[in-house]
């Protein structure tokens, strides 16, 4: 594949459908998958990585707002679409849009049904969520006798789901918390499906729950991180395989002496003569000021660069003086080696955090790469 010639941020489809089968095989065959794309496919591409996903049957998706859910549909995406946190201003597209809400409190309950009533609806599909412990979104099990009050008093809509989410499946040393989480969830479930008379979908495995909780698959898993190379454990991390790889180029070299200073607030001091590349990004592409000064490379020619100086808007500036390069060259911020995960690390960050943050101007690419099967 040819060198990048600008900032550029490769998708390998090859490696989504690598880490989706992955997961995948950790399920029992009847346990419907639920991919979430939301904050554009994890900072990727959120139509691309859905239609990839669809053509290998993925069960549901999910988004975090309407709007997101409503770029699937103008992207011809017919895959069922969980919207995890809907707003009421949004209740008409949702139903335009055949999108499906998460309902997390009475309130929000009570005027969805109203909507639904209005607009003449049957059986819409909602889904429930749960407050178990992460103490964001959710009704709590003491709300249940009132759910069930008012979902008997209407047809417009039907529970298609019930489902909570997990705060630290990823921690060995929370292992009886996310147990109780489990235990919690599996006693409000039991209660709301024999109070309606029928048997919603249930779900609350993450990617770490699928991997070390595969006990309580429920119906449906929710797989996010994981779909994009990371498992949150080196064990996992070693089975899949990083989605994106960012690199850039070098746009010009300069030859400093001591006494010179590089950047704003002339932070990068030159103690010894240096050679520095300039590269075309920075921290309105998602590379925050926090990796600046040091703290973080990159690779020029296989070999690290660190940065010098603080992180400009547009432009970096890293110390090649030990690198054999030329304007022109390659520059890797991440890819499946020299990972997003690592670089996230220098930031006090996470995978996630890096990842989400890449700017929309940064140019997407597609590939698909031979998967190494030792």
């Amino acid at each position: 594949m040819p060198k990048a010639t600008e900032t550029t941020l490769e998708i390998d489809l090859n490696a989504l459908r690598h880490n989706y089968h992955f997961l995948k095989s950790k399920l029992e065959t009847p346990t419907k998958m639920l991919a979430v794309v939301k904050a554009n496919g994890y900072g990727s591409d959120g139509v691309i990585v859905a239609k990839e996903l669809e053509t290998l049957g993925c069960d549901y998706f999910a988004v975090a707002y309407s709007g997101e859910g409503e770029q699937l549909r103008d992207a011809e995406i017919t895959t069922p679409i969980l919207v995890l946190h809907p707003l009421p201003i949004n209740f008409n597209s949702i139903i335009e849009r055949c999108l499906e809400p998460s309902i997390y409190s009475i309130k929000m309950l009570q005027a969805f049904i109203a909507f639904a009533d209005s607009k003449s609806q049957k059986d819409y599909p909602i889904h429930l969520k749960f407050n178990t412990g992460l103490n964001r979104l959710g009704f709590t099990a003491s709300e249940i006798t009132t759910i069930c009050n008012l979902l008997s008093k209407t047809s417009s809509v039907k529970v298609r789901s019930l489902f909570s989410h997990l705060a630290a499946s990823e921690d060995v040393n929370e292992k009886s918390f996310t147990e109780g989480q489990i235990n919690q969830f599996q006693h409000i479930s039991e209660e709301i499906s024999k109070v309606i008379g029928y048997q919603p979908l249930l779900h609350t495995l993450n990617t770490s729950g699928v991997l070390n909780y595969s006990e309580a698959q429920y119906d449906m898993v929710r797989c996010g991180i994981g779909l994009y190379g990371f498992g949150n454990d080196i064990r996992y991390n070693k089975e899949l395989i990083p989605v994106l790889s960012l690199k850039t180029v070098i746009s010009q070299i300069h030859h400093l002496s001591k006494g010179d200073t590089v950047g704003y607030g002339r932070k990068g001091q030159v103690n010894t003569a240096l050679k520095t590349a300039t590269l075309p990004i920075g921290h309105a592409d998602g590379l925050p000021r926090t990796l600046g000064q040091g703290r973080a490379s990159f690779l020029v020619n296989g070999k690290q660069a660190p940065i010098i100086g603080n992180v400009c808007m547009d432009m970096i500036m890293v110390n090649v003086t030990n690198i054999d390069c030329e304007e022109g060259d390659e520059v890797i911020v991440f890819d499946k080696t020299f990972t997003a995960e690592a670089l996230a690390d220098k930031m006090n960050s996470i995978s996630y955090e890096l990842l989400t943050a890449l700017s929309s101007r940064i140019k997407r690419t597609i590939s698909r790469k031979e998967i190494d099967k030792q």
